[in-house]
């Protein structure tokens, strides 16, 4: 059971210029909050494609890894609620920077919840939790990593298999126990595969979608791609920012799993990409070894029912409906004669 939110409900979201943030901006707007973003200056290029795109957003800055700017932020802004997206999310990056994937994605986390507990003047052991800001921690399908069974729920046990991974673990564990040690209202939102037309031009979506798209207007003639196997439960980001706030909603403060609870191969993803251009992608596709990862996450694949039957939340779009939207759009992007050599392709997640 979920409680009605106020119109006058101010919301603060890190990562607010990544896909995830600018999807809950918008989400949230359109049931009257007021949204601030943290972001770490101005320059970045991804800020003002933000404001172009979503004008209402207000700005405070802040870096997760300054854990001052961060209490600023939050006594700037008293948010009611705080959404924790800001991560250095791609994983394959995660071997070749594992310091500063632990430090954002890991540690960063802890840095957001000492700000809203320092700002809040909660201490001593087990405060109770009326009235404080709550919390939602963006944390990953990725904790799974080898799994133990299949589908994945709340109770399943965490095997790591990346840096990011671990981090994100990292990030979900001191969620819980700020919870638990201090009554916060802190909850983790473990979200499977979720894209869309904004998602990162460095994941294998949308590095898919816009080969394909690169391919159909004659840029280029082949699209080379790691393991084609791997089998992951892909979802909408649109969706799945309803679940996000949902969350903090709830009466109670709980741990969810949000994904679709089917899975699709990397292959299957592929070949639909390319037949929405009506293209073969056998024509197109090249595997290369060293593109694989050092540590493979063969299969992910969400059980929602907990979502389902005490958030009320279920995916609206398909596997097939997202794979033709993400096409589509980057068919329009790269066809656009006035678009800027320079233009971000996608949001930025940190």
């Amino acid at each position: 059971m979920s409680l009605e939110v106020p119109l006058t409900t101010r919301a603060l979201i890190t990562g607010i210029t990544g896909q995830d943030g600018s999807y809950l901006a918008e989400h949230l707007l359109e049931r009257g909050y007021e949204v601030w973003g943290l972001v770490r200056g101005q320059s970045n290029p991804h800020v003002s494609r933000l404001r172009k795109h979503i004008g209402d957003v207000r700005l405070a800055y802040g870096d997760l890894l300054d854990q001052g700017s961060l209490i600023s932020a939050v006594e700037k802004v008293r948010p009611d609620e705080v959404y924790n997206l800001g991560a250095i999310s791609f994983v394959p990056m995660s071997w070749q920077q594992a310091e500063i994937t632990a430090e954002v994605t890991g540690m960063g986390v802890l840095r957001m919840l000492e700000a809203i507990r320092v700002v809040s003047g909660i201490g001593g052991s087990r405060t109770p939790a009326g009235g404080q800001i709550r919390f939602y921690q963006a944390s990953s399908s990725e904790m799974f990593g080898q799994v133990r069974e299949t589908p994945q729920n709340e109770r399943t046990p965490f095997h790591p298999r990346s840096p990011y991974g671990v981090a994100k673990t990292y990030g979900h564990f001191i969620t819980q126990n700020y919870r638990e040690s201090y009554g916060m209202f802190a909850v983790s939102g473990i979200l499977f595969n979720h894209e869309s037309p904004r998602r990162g031009s460095e994941f294998v979506t949308r590095k898919i979608t816009l080969g394909v798209a690169r391919i159909k207007l004659g840029m280029t003639g082949k699209l080379t791609l790691g393991n084609l196997e791997a089998r992951r439960d892909w979802g909408y980001a649109g969706d799945f920012v309803g679940a996000m706030r949902l969350m903090l909603a709830a009466e109670t403060p709980e741990d969810y799993v949000i994904g679709t609870g089917q899975t699709q191969s990397v292959r299957e993803l592929v070949e639909l990409a390319f037949a929405t251009a009506g293209l073969d992608w056998r024509d197109h596709v090249v595997t290369d070894p060293a593109l694989t990862r050092p540590a493979e996450v063969d299969l992910l694949c969400a059980d929602p029912k907990k979502a389902r039957d005490q958030l009320g939340w279920e995916p609206k779009v398909s596997f097939e409906e997202l794979v033709t939207m993400m096409v589509d759009s980057d068919l329009a992007l790269l066809s656009r004669s006035d678009r800027p050599e320079d233009e971000p392709l996608s949001f930025d997640h940190w």
